[in-house]
């Protein structure tokens, strides 16, 4: 009797195995939330310590249009201005595109289509961004040189590298919310005597319109912040963009030229971590942009 008392209030294999799980994702959730908190504490201290440290204005650096850290001159205006330029503009040339192939892929293409365009886009998606920016180096600068004329380093270029680099993740993105609309929107629409089309275009896009939203800013996110393939064709002169051909750069592409050309500690060195801030800042933005719209197509359905 004793016994069977011991062996029924003893912890079994299962429990024993069901704690160590159990205290492994723990472990694992408090590693996460330490690093994600060491990091926010490392770039703000950082980035903050241009202002507490060497006590140069934050105005300034957000209005100010020359930067030349070494004389304390941090105007940041001009990167932030082509930063926001160049992501909007390959959001507002991507958008089309990708919405486009989404519905051909959801709507019109067969299955064997759609696996093989599926194929192509993932394809596109792991191509490393130096092949991209080394491609806009020798086909899409010389092309826009000719077009406008001018280096062909500049705006226009940094925003054709960054279209092709973000129309996978919005393409992607905008299939799955396509994809997600009940079959019984489309069969209603027809039913009630509307032509295909027009089931996707009243129906099926206006029901789809969060997902579509929450893609563009995906892809938005990742245009802010490229560094690599933008720096090898914006031509990284800080300058307040005056056209779509004219050098400028973003606060990715200054980050990653400048960076180990200075002393950490120094002005120059805080200095470009203001810019990282920034960064941050604006990353956290799309991501609350990105849950806001999410919330709100939750809420509507």
């Amino acid at each position: 009797m004793d016994e069977i008392k011991n062996k029924l209030l003893s912890k079994s294999r299962q429990t024993a195995e069901d704690r160590r799980g159990k205290i492994l994702c723990y472990a694992c959730l408090s590693l996460i939330v330490v690093l994600i908190a060491s990091i926010l504490y490392f770039i703000t201290s950082k980035g903050i310590a241009t202002f507490t440290e060497n006590h140069l204005s934050i105005a300034q650096f957000f209005t100010g249009t020359k930067w030349d850290p070494g004389h304390k001159l941090i105007g940041a205006l001009p990167m932030i201005t082509t930063s926001f330029l160049v992501t909007i503009l390959a959001a507002v040339l991507a958008t089309p595109f990708a919405i486009g192939v989404a519905i051909f892929m959801t709507e019109y293409a067969p299955k064997k289509g759609t696996k093989a365009l599926r194929a192509v886009i993932e394809l596109l998606v792991g191509i490393p961004s130096v092949v991209y920016g080394y491609i806009g180096l020798m086909v899409v600068v010389p092309l826009v040189r000719k077009l406008i004329g001018g280096t062909g380093f500049g705006i226009l270029a940094g925003t054709l590298v960054l279209f092709v680099m973000i129309l996978p993740t919005v393409i992607s993105l905008t299939a799955d919310s396509l994809k997600a609309i009940p079959v019984s929107y489309r069969q209603a629409a027809l039913a009630l005597g509307a032509t295909k089309w027009q089931s996707i275009y009243k129906i099926v896009l206006r029901a789809a319109m969060p997902g579509i939203l929450t893609a563009i800013i995906f892809g938005m996110t990742r245009a802010f912040g490229e560094a690599l393939a933008v720096q090898m064709v914006i031509g990284n002169a800080v300058l307040m963009p005056e056209g779509l051909g004219t050098p400028t750069a973003t606060l990715t592409s200054q980050l990653t030229s400048q960076m180990g050309n200075t002393v950490l500690g120094t002005v120059s060195n805080n200095a470009l971590w203001s810019l990282a801030l920034v960064l941050l800042i604006m990353s956290l933005a799309f991501n609350l942009l990105i849950r806001f719209i999410t919330r709100k197509g939750a809420i509507k359905r």
